[in-house]
């Protein structure tokens, strides 16, 4: 599993030209699911992201989480975070989970989210859909839960 967060001032999704998730500070959690992946993953990585200290202090060094400054949490499903591009020039998804399984995850991950003290969005699972932000840094950060199996968590 890997997330892609990106902190933001805000950020929202629009589908067919209607608002239907939307933030203020905060990150926007680019979540892409592989075929491999459990709730051990997810619980992995939603740890990561609640816990990880990406805004700004008094002193304007990146030494808050996400609950310490109040902001909220923007999660989109996005399989593309598990392209292969090592042969040719066609990305390959041959990674990514399938949709029935992915969804299930990506849910639980959703769910679990909700039970944290952050308030919770989301884009629509295999929907086409913009996203408007505003990267605040621009700060962009990658954890994907093969890290988790590394013994320097």
């Amino acid at each position: 599993m890997r997330a892609l967060l990106q902190r933001v001032a805000h950020a929202r999704v629009v589908i067919d030209g209607n608002d239907v998730a939307s933030i203020l500070t905060g990150l926007l959690v680019l979540l892409g699911i592989a075929k491999s992946e459990t709730e051990t993953d997810a619980d992995f990585i939603l740890r990561k992201v609640l816990g990880i200290r990406v805004f700004p202090d008094t002193q304007g060094r990146m030494n808050l989480d996400l609950q310490q400054v109040g902001g909220g949490l923007l999660v989109v499903s996005q399989f593309t975070l598990m392209a292969n591009c090592r042969r040719g020039r066609r990305p390959s998804f041959d990674d990514a989970a399938p949709p029935k399984d992915a969804e299930l995850l990506y849910e639980y991950f959703l769910e679990r989210a909700k039970a944290s003290s952050v308030p919770v969005s989301s884009g629509l699972f295999q929907r086409h859909m913009m996203i408007d932000l505003v990267n605040d840094g621009p700060v962009t950060i990658l954890i994907d839960s093969l890290d988790r199996l590394r013994d320097d968590d």
